[in-house]
């Protein structure tokens, strides 16, 4: 009848749902339901708690959390387990390693209670929005499951289906007074919002509702509709737009996709080649993974001069300058390799690059296509943009199976090796 309960961590973007999770299992397994929030913790007393000889000495969390849930066998959620820090009063992540182990966590001992606490039949679920600051052996010691960013379909219906009637609901309306069309909902997801989660998109759902309670009140209206046209009456003016694929191909532009916090987005990197003395400039406030990327890719281009008739003494006469709009933003990660090559070499060259094509992937010195993480919201981000195909490194072939028939549906995907490839679908043209 006693099974051991996996340790989860579920690891996301803000907004998607982690928690919700968590609530929902406890619900499910109709047991009893305990959120600790770990965000800021940096004492290790407050997870094994205080010794008895100090004034105000107290149990820790996890054995409140269990008195408060009253039974011995809760669903208890460690929440923001990424955002404990660590002072000289001790390493809390290591206090953590006896409670998130089911060896060990049969007798875990809190410095205040004195006698082992069987946490064994604790369902623990944790919660993260990355794994870089957890360390390894924590993470070893759990399921890690990754919740990524929702679709605009997936959104549609969340807010088709709970967030559009508990906002309804909370300002005091009735479904008859207000109603959203669909294209309402996608404008607002999408020039409104710019997350991976829904809770921007609550909030400004909650926004019409407040304005539409008003307009109701104050005027003869008895129902309000609202649909893609008048949205900017309760909203106001997009805050958001997408920089839309270009219409012409051109020399030293290429479209990149990138990874953020709050889902995908396209990176445009343009190239300019001037008479200098062989210095290769780089802008737009880019950290120092992309400025290696940068460099790998300006080396990987003059060991290969000779079959793309490039003069010796080019590198010599000339100055590269590689620009990422958008200087304020910082910049950084392994994923932009081969976009930055492909722009060098195009502006080098003077060939054109074709403009509905976006492509991710880091460039080693000898020209190979490295994998790359994140790849469902960079596709996402490229569908947003109307770009019809994206190159993506053979080896997150396995990656583009898994996903929905939904993201990918409309898109080519050609999977590429080495920069050969990667120059032929981008330029059109064989090489010399």
């Amino acid at each position: 009848k006693k099974g051991e309960s996996p340790i989860l961590c579920l690891v996301g973007p803000p907004g998607t749902g982690k928690t919700s999770i968590a609530k929902s299992l406890a619900r499910s397994l109709k047991r009893k339901y305990v959120r600790i929030s770990l965000g800021g913790v940096r004492d290790e007393a407050e997870i094994r708690g205080h010794r008895r000889t100090y004034v105000g000495a107290m149990p820790g969390r996890i054995a409140n959390g269990l008195r408060t849930a009253g039974v011995k066998n809760p669903v208890m959620l460690l929440d923001e387990i990424d955002k404990v820090s660590t002072d000289y009063k001790g390493d809390t992540f290591s206090a953590l390693l006896e409670v998130l182990d089911n060896e060990q966590n049969h007798k875990f001992r809190d410095h205040y209670l004195e006698v082992p606490l069987d946490l064994s039949e604790v369902l623990f679920i944790t919660t993260a929005n990355t794994l870089q600051t957890i360390p390894r052996p924590l993470l070893d010691r759990m399921e890690v499951i990754e919740i990524s960013s929702y679709t605009e379909n997936e959104k549609l219906h969340i807010a088709e289906e709970h967030l559009i009637p508990k906002q309804i609901e909370k300002h005091g309306l009735t479904p008859k007074q207000i109603t959203f069309s669909k294209h309402s909902i996608w404008k607002i997801a999408r020039n409104y919002t710019k997350e991976a989660g829904v809770r921007q998109l609550e909030r400004e759902i909650g926004n019409v509702c407040r304005k539409a309670a008003k307009e109701i009140f104050t005027t003869e209206r008895k129902k309000i509709a609202v649909t893609d046209r008048n949205i900017h009456r309760f909203l106001g003016k997009e805050k958001y737009t997408y920089q839309m694929a270009n219409i012409a191909a051109e020399v030293g532009i290429v479209r990149g996709l990138a990874w953020t916090s709050v889902g995908g987005d396209t990176l445009q990197i343009e190239v300019n080649v001037m008479p200098g003395k062989g210095e290769l400039m780089l802008t737009g406030q880019l950290g120092d993974v992309m400025k290696e990327s940068a460099r790998t890719g300006i080396s990987y281009i003059r060991s290969v001069s000779k079959k793309y008739a490039i003069s010796p003494d080019f590198f010599e006469k000339h100055d590269i300058h590689v620009h990422i709009p958008e200087g304020a933003v910082p910049k950084d990660g392994p994923s932009a390799g081969i976009t930055m090559a492909v722009a060098m070499l195009s502006a080098i060259t003077e060939k054109k690059v074709r403009a509905d094509l976006a492509m991710t992937g880091e460039v080693t010195l000898r020209g190979r296509v490295l994998p790359i993480g994140g790849l469902k919201e960079k596709l996402l981000a490229a569908k947003s943009a109307g770009i019809k195909t994206v190159l993506v490194p053979k080896a997150n072939q396995a990656d583009v199976e898994e996903l929905s028939a939904e993201i990918t549906k409309g898109m080519e995907i050609p999977f590429v090796e080495s920069m050969d490839e990667v120059l032929k679908a981008a330029m059109g043209r064989k090489r010399k």
